[in-house]
């Protein structure tokens, strides 16, 4: 059963097991260092289809199904998903998921909403609650351009402090038993608002949440960077990476060699022109449903922190000229 740990963590007893995942990329993506890692590579922003939101759609149904089909399960085994996009209403997964028939519990995280659907998951479960659940979160960089800045057809300049919308899902079903990668423990994060108003500097928007959420889970612990192979955080990119590595220093909290972040895995910023880095829901899904994963599978990786971050604005907010809330949660995973 979970149990409170501190003030912020919840220790899930039982320790849920991750039974299968997968991830799939768009072109851009695919061309990144870790291509190799995806499941599935297209070629084709839109999928074969009319539009991008159908898409991102059809990026929830491939990973979903690829999923189900790793961890030898089929849809109706599943008690509930868990997914959300950084669409208006959950579009992409509403629409994805809808011919499942599978219960679903939308989400919106922005770019933490696979550490949150994975928490809930694993909360689940853990409880009782259910006996499988999936969770899982997709993103289109044509989306989310149309829906928080400008119209592609626009053409507006990108300042460097913007970050390329990953064009990815990913998803991962837990349950019990069996050996490999378990969830033992969630933070919950609280909403961090530095009055940060740029919509193309979501790093420094998000990057206070990511130091509090990490703090708050160590002083919960009583442990420190030292006793993780890997912390990793997503999407902070490179302005925000510098400001959590500050922020940490002055709470005395060196994050050494052993923090990195899905938005500067996702991409060459040498070769391919993202500026910062990645971002959006889909970058640090794809990123732990394949490469990071896949690690701890092969036992190069046994204890890790996944920390997704999310800049929790609309275009509604934006436009009135409201500040940009950010958010993380964290999920520890281990080995067997």
């Amino acid at each position: 059963m979970p149990e409170r740990k501190g003030q912020y963590t919840v220790t899930l007893s039982s320790r849920p097991t991750i039974l299968g995942y997968a991830a799939v990329a768009g072109k851009k993506e695919g061309e990144g260092p870790l291509g190799r890692y995806f499941d599935t590579i297209f070629e084709d922003t839109t999928l074969g289809e009319k539009t991008w939101e159908k898409a991102e759609s059809a990026l929830q149904r491939e990973v979903f199904t690829r999923a189900m089909n790793k961890a030898q399960l089929s849809p109706s085994q599943i008690n509930y998903i868990f997914s959300g996009d950084l669409l208006n209403q959950n579009i992409a997964s509403t629409f994805g998921i809808r011919e499942f028939g599978v219960p679903l519990l939308g989400q919106f995280g922005a770019c933490s909403t696979m550490a949150q659907t994975l928490a809930l998951a694993a909360i689940f479960v853990d409880s009782g609650a259910a006996d499988l659940c999936c969770a899982m979160t997709s993103s289109h960089f044509c989306t989310a351009e149309r829906q928080f800045r400008f119209p592609l057809e626009y053409g507006g300049q990108r300042p460097q402090t913007s970050q390329w919308t990953a064009t990815a899902a990913g998803a991962a079903v837990v349950g019990m038993g069996g050996g490999g990668i378990r969830i033992a423990e969630v933070c919950i994060g609280k909403i961090m608002d530095m009055g940060i108003t740029d919509a193309n500097n979501m790093g420094a928007a998000m990057a206070p949440a990511a130091a509090d959420t990490l703090t708050s889970f160590f002083q919960d612990t009583a442990t420190g960077p030292e006793n993780y192979d890997l912390i990793v955080t997503g999407d902070l990119s490179a302005v925000g990476c510098d400001l959590l590595r500050e922020l940490m220093n002055r709470q005395g909290i060196d994050l050494g060699t052993r923090h990195t972040d899905c938005g500067l895995l996702m991409y060459d910023r040498e070769k391919q022109d993202v500026h910062a880095g990645g971002s959006g829901c889909g970058c640090s899904a794809s990123i732990l449903c394949s490469y990071l994963l896949g690690k701890m599978e092969r036992k190069e990786l046994n204890n890790i922190l996944f920390v997704g971050t999310g800049a929790l604005m609309s275009p509604t907010s934006s436009q009135q000229g409201e500040s940009i809330p950010g958010i993380a949660h964290l999920v520890h995973l281990v080995t067997q």
